[in-house]
C-alpha cells in the first residue's frame, strides 16, 4: 500500500516529492515491522502515543514529571478531568451540557408533534426542518464536546476507552431521534464506566434510551417479540459470535427483555397488580404490562418470572461469563495492541477481567505490563479518528481552538465520522479498512490544511472572517529531542528539502510514521 499525494502539493522539489513518496510506501511488513525492543529502551513517547490520543509537549511533560510507572496509575483510576478554562466554557454553554436528558428528549419530541399537526403544508415543512436541524446541532455539541475532551483533557486514557465503549456498544444517531441522545449515551453510559466494572457498564447500556431505541427494544413486547437487541446482546457486547450460545438462547433473552423500553410522557397504566413492578427513571421504563413473566432457560439456567429482576440476572450470567471475558479482552488488545492481538496476551487478560470480576482497569494494566504491548509500539495504524485528533494535539498542544467543524468535517470525509456508523458492530478496528489511496489523500489534505495554518479551528464557528495565519511550530523540543530519531531516512531527507515552514509540517504531519502509533 502506498501514499498518493496530489499536485497540490506546491513548490516542492521533485526530489523531496519523490522522497517522501518512497517513504510513505508501507504495508503490514513496512513501517509496523519494526523489531521489538525492551522496555527499558523504550522512550515515553512512544507510550504516550498509544495511550493518548497523541503525543505532545504537554502530555510528555506531565508524564516526566509524574514518572511512567505513576503516570499510567493516574490514566488507569482518573480523578476528575481537568481542561483548560476557554474549552470548558466551551462545554458548559452546550445545551447537552446544561440540559438533562429526559427534559431535552421531551422538548424535542413535543417540537416534533407539534410540527406533525401544522395544517400548511408549506409551514408543516419548514417546522420539520427546523426540527431536523435542531436535533443535527444537538449531536453536533456531542461530537465537539467528544473533541475537545480529546484533544485536551489531562486523562486521555479514560478519552480513549470512551470512544473504544461507544464502539463497542454502537448506536446510530441517524436513527429517530437519538441524536438528541447520544450525548448522554457517551457521557454517563460510555465515560462514567470506562475504566470500571464491565458489568456497571453494560447495566449503563442496556438502561439507556439510546440503545434501547436504536435496537429496537422498546417495541419488544410479551404479545410481539424483538429479538434485535437480545442478539446483539450476546454476540457484540458480551459472548461473541462463537461465544457458545443458541437461537434459543437469543430467543428466552428477548422474553428477559420484554416491557424493557422508553417512555417520554407520563407514567403507564398499569394493572394494579403489577403496580409494585413498575419502573419510570427518566426516560427508561419497565412496563409489566407489557412483559413476559414465565420462566425462561438462557444459557443452561431457568430464570425465573419476576418482571425486572430477570435482567439483573442475565446481565449477571453475560458480563461474568468465560466466553465474554475473552470477546472483550481480545477487542481490547486489538484496540491497544494490533489487529491480530497474540493469544497468550488475550488469555491472560481474559484470566485478570474473570478474577477481577470485569474490572476493565486490571484487564488493561496487565496488557500495558506485557511484553507484547512493548513490542507493538509504533506498529499500530491510526484510524481516522486518532490521525486527526493526533495531529491537531502535535500542531497545537494545548492552544484552545475555538471552532471543532474542520475536524468533524474530516472525519466525514474519511469515512469515520462520530456516532456514524449505522450497523452495530461498530467501526472496524483492522488497518485494511483505513490504508487505502483515497484514505491517504484525504490525510494530505489534512496534514496540509493543519501545517499551513488554514484548517479554520481558530475561527468562531460560523463566522465568515478567516482567522489570522497561525500555522503551528512543529520544529520545536519535541520534535529533535525526540521525534527526529523515529523519522526513517527517506522522511528525513523529504523534510529536508521542504521550501518553507509550512510545507515541512505538512510533510512531518502526512509521513507514513505519523500514521502509527
Amino acid at each position: 500500500m502506498a501514499f498518493f499525494f496530489p499536485s497540490t502539493i506546491g513548490r516542492v522539489a521533485t526530489g523531496a516529492i519523490l522522497s517522501l513518496i518512497a517513504a510513505c510506501a508501507f504495508s503490514s511488513s513496512g513501517v509496523g515491522s519494526a523489531k521489538p525492543v525492551a522496555r527499558d529502551s523504550v522512550a515515553a513517547v512512544d507510550i504516550l502515543n498509544r495511550v493518548t490520543w497523541g503525543v505532545n509537549v504537554s502530555t510528555l511533560e506531565q508524564a516526566e514529571a509524574l514518572g511512567m510507572k505513576r503516570y499510567m496509575a493516574q490514566q488507569l483510576h482518573p480523578e476528575q478531568a481537568r481542561l483548560p478554562a476557554p474549552i470548558q466554557a466551551q462545554i458548559n454553554a452546550m445545551t447537552i451540557t446544561q440540559r438533562p436528558l429526559d427534559q431535552l428528549a421531551r422538548q424535542m419530541e413535543l417540537r416534533r408533534k407539534e410540527s406533525e399537526t401544522v395544517a400548511n403544508d408549506e409551514d408543516k415543512k419548514i417546522a420539520q426542518q427546523g426540527y431536523q436541524r435542531e436535533l443535527n446541532r444537538l449531536a453536533r455539541e456531542a461530537a465537539t464536546r467528544f473533541l475537545l475532551r480529546s484533544l485536551y483533557s489531562q486523562n486521555q486514557l479514560q478519552e480513549q476507552m470512551t470512544w473504544f465503549w461507544m464502539n463497542h456498544f454502537n448506536v446510530h444517531q441517524g436513527k429517530h431521534n437519538l441524536r438528541a441522545m447520544v450525548g448522554d449515551y457517551e457521557e454517563s453510559a460510555m465515560r462514567a464506566h470506562a475504566l470500571g466494572k464491565f458489568r456497571d457498564l453494560l447495566v449503563a447500556s442496556a438502561h439507556h434510551p439510546a440503545m434501547l431505541r436504536y435496537l429496537d427494544n422498546d417495541q419488544n413486547s410479551a404479545t410481539r417479540i424483538n429479538e434485535n437487541y437480545a442478539r446483539e446482546l450476546m454476540e457484540l457486547h458480551t459472548l461473541g459470535v462463537d461465544g457458545g450460545y443458541s437461537q434459543s438462547d437469543v430467543q428466552e433473552l428477548a422474553r428477559i427483555l420484554t416491557g424493557v423500553g422508553i417512555n417520554l410522557g407520563p407514567d403507564a397504566q398499569v394493572r394494579p397488580e403489577l403496580l409494585a413492578q413498575y419502573v419510570h427513571r427518566g426516560l427508561f421504563e419497565f412496563n409489566p404490562n407489557r412483559h413476559d413473566y414465565g420462566d425462561k432457560q438462557f444459557l443452561g439456567q431457568v430464570v425465573r418470572g419476576r418482571g425486572l429482576a430477570e435482567l439483573d440476572v442475565a446481565l449477571d450470567r453475560l458480563s461474568r461469563h468465560p466466553a465474554t471475558a475473552h470477546f472483550v479482552s481480545r477487542k481490547l488488545a486489538m484496540f491497544l495492541v494490533a489487529d491480530e492481538p497474540p493469544a497468550a496476551l488475550v488469555a491472560r487478560m481474559a484470566d485478570t477481567f474473570l478474577h477481577s470480576d470485569g474490572d476493565i482497569a486490571a484487564t488493561l494494566q496487565t496488557l500495558f505490563d506485557s511484553p507484547e504491548f512493548v513490542a507493538s509500539l509504533g506498529r499500530q495504524f491510526k484510524d481516522p479518528l486518532h490521525y486527526v485528533v493526533s495531529a491537531v494535539r502535535l500542531a497545537y498542544d494545548n492552544k484552545p481552538i475555538r471552532n471543532a467543524g474542520p475536524m468533524l468535517n474530516w472525519l466525514n470525509r474519511m469515512g469515520e465520522p462520530l456516532y456514524g456508523h449505522a450497523s452495530p458492530d461498530g467501526y472496524p478496528m483492522l488497518e485494511t479498512a483505513w490504508a487505502s489511496p483515497g484514505q491517504m489523500t484525504n490525510r494530505f489534505d489534512v496534514a496540509k490544511a493543519i501545517g499551513s495554518g488554514s484548517a479554520g479551528l481558530f475561527k468562531d464557528d460560523g463566522a465568515k472572517v478567516r482567522e489570522q495565519a497561525a500555522f503551528p511550530q512543529l520544529a520545536n523540543a519535541l520534535y529533535f529531542q525526540s521525534l527526529q530519531t523515529r523519522l526513517g531516512a527517506a522522511t528525513r531527507s523529504a523534510l529536508d528539502q521542504a521550501g518553507s515552514p509550512q510545507e515541512w509540517n505538512t510533510f512531518l504531519l502526512c509521513a507514513p510514521e505519523s500514521m502509527y502509533r
